[in-house]
């Protein structure tokens, strides 16, 4: 299976993209972000890269390889707490511009239960997260986190 994906990469990596991937590494290469100054380089490359427009291949390559690294870097570093059940029903309600009766009778969960879950009270049940997540038509990990 590796060669296979080595194969894959291989074929996808060569010519112009080979060469606009490597003279982007050789502006800057990607090493391990280690640094506040090693992070806003790497930001100061990817905004360069985002403001052009549309990429080539190798561009696009080395900007989510760059990405990568970053990411990496501010998750460690600036780690984000997870929304709570109370602030990801918020979101979607407004989102979807929907009121608590109205989530109410499109979805048949009692007012209560959603009254609880705004205020903090209830965490969302397993039920819950799926008539949620068909209803506002998002994946089912957006709403699993406590569980």
């Amino acid at each position: 299976m590796v060669k296979n994906m080595t194969t894959k990469t291989t074929k996808r990596f060569k010519g112009k993209v080979r060469d606009t991937y490597l003279d982007l590494i050789n502006k800057f290469p990607l090493i391990s972000i280690r640094s506040e100054e090693d992070l806003k380089a790497a930001q100061e490359v990817v905004d360069r890269l985002l403001t052009r427009g549309k990429l080539s291949s190798g561009e696009e390559l080395y900007l989510d390889a760059l990405s990568d690294l970053v990411v990496t870097y501010e998750d460690e570093h600036y780690p984000i707490e997870a929304a709570s059940d109370a602030e990801l029903l918020r979101h979607l309600m407004e989102a979807e511009r929907i009121s608590q009766v109205e989530l109410h009778r499109k979805t048949k969960i009692a007012k209560s239960t959603i009254s609880e879950i705004l205020a903090g009270k209830k965490n969302f049940s397993r039920q819950i997260i799926r008539t949620l997540a068909d209803f506002f038509d998002v994946d089912v990990s957006l709403l699993t986190h406590h569980l």
